[in-house]
């Protein structure tokens, strides 16, 4: 077995309206990521139970967010798309790395503090233990590189500290069995561009996400032209022009977050916005913001919808994804059972 080449894995959840937020910080990415890696893209649904989900409703949002996955031009042929809970290599993964991780290591997880709340004792052992099985999602691929978001930073970490530890405590296990010594790589994150981070339109200091009460506060990938143009409108902002340096944006978090937005759609970065329309009052730039998403994001959403409408041919997809993701899981299972000492059917 040779040491991994250059792939990518990544993972959206199936909970709630995808929005504006996760096209631009994971989707739009995904595509653009293409030409370089080999992509292994998955709805993680198992993430998605950490709390409580309508079966129902579960069903639909997977099928969402594939269709979403497709139709913002991810080659499904050509990479891998498919949904973790038909590939048993990521739970199974999961479990052996929770006795590899140490409580400490999850202690220290902000994010498991933060979605918990102060009703900690109430919260599900999944959810604290989610870091584990997010380091089983990349690892069981001997992934090299993730595309993370700032706040998914920190269990990238611990993914990299599980997989070293790993690979020191059973080294005379891996070396036995004639695998390389850094049996699980170090994957490394793939953190670029502007928008990474999209705030809430009603908020510059809030992400945007699919939990705000407010749906003014979040463009939904399902919104139609004028959805768009309203929420854009309405969007807060401060009673001063656009700044015309970049370093006018600093302490100004809606102008910011509405130029990242403009950027990351554009392609370009907050200097080439502001190279454009600094000074500009804000109701011509949120003209010009709406223009620029409507065309943008219109193309995916018809898309999305006529997908969304088959879902015979989606589970088709994510079927033959998964067949091909537990081709490469399942080398990567059987290599680790041998390693930790397990006996395994010949």
């Amino acid at each position: 077995m040779t040491n991994a080449h250059e792939r990518v894995f990544s993972g959206v959840q199936p909970t709630g309206n995808l929005h504006l937020g996760n096209y631009l910080g994971a989707i739009k990415r995904f595509v653009e990521l293409q030409d370089r890696f080999d992509c292994l893209y998955c709805v993680v649904d198992l993430h998605a139970i950490t709390v409580w989900q309508d079966p129902a409703e579960l069903k639909r949002s997977i099928r969402e967010v594939a269709a979403a996955f497709l139709a913002a031009g991810v080659d499904g042929e050509k990479h891998i798309v498919f949904n973790q809970s038909q590939v048993s290599a990521h739970a199974e993964l999961a479990w052996i790395f929770n006795c590899v991780a140490r409580l400490g290591w999850l202690n220290r997880m902000t994010q498991f503090k933060e979605k918990a709340g102060k009703d900690r004792e109430n919260a599900s052992v999944g959810l604290y233990a989610y870091p584990n099985l997010m380091a089983a999602d990349i690892l069981a691929y001997r992934a090299t590189h993730v595309p993370v978001g700032e706040d998914q930073k920190q269990h990238l970490e611990l993914a990299r500290d599980i997989a070293q530890k790993f690979n020191n405590d059973f080294a005379a296990s891996i070396a036995e069995n004639g695998l390389p010594e850094k049996f699980f790589p170090q994957p490394e994150p793939l953190i670029a561009g502007p928008a990474t981070r999209v705030m809430s339109l009603r908020d510059g200091s809030k992400k945007m996400s699919k939990s705000e009460p407010s749906d003014a506060s979040r463009i939904n990938l399902t919104d139609d032209a004028d959805q768009i143009a309203q929420k854009i409108r309405r969007a807060k902002t401060d009673p001063l022009p656009l700044p015309e340096t970049v370093e006018g944006l600093k302490e100004r978090p809606e102008a910011d977050n509405l130029v990242g937005i403009y950027a990351a759609l554009a392609d370009t970065d907050a200097a080439g916005v502001i190279a454009e329309h600094g000074g500009s009052q804000f109701s011509q730039f949120k003209q010009a913001l709406v223009d620029l998403t409507v065309a943008k994001l219109s193309p995916i959403t018809a898309e999305m919808k006529r997908l969304v409408a088959d879902p015979g041919h989606i589970d088709r997809t994510l079927g033959h994804g998964a067949e091909r993701a537990e081709a490469i899981a399942g080398e990567t299972m059987r290599h680790v059972k041998d390693i930790v000492g397990f006996v395994r059917r010949p």
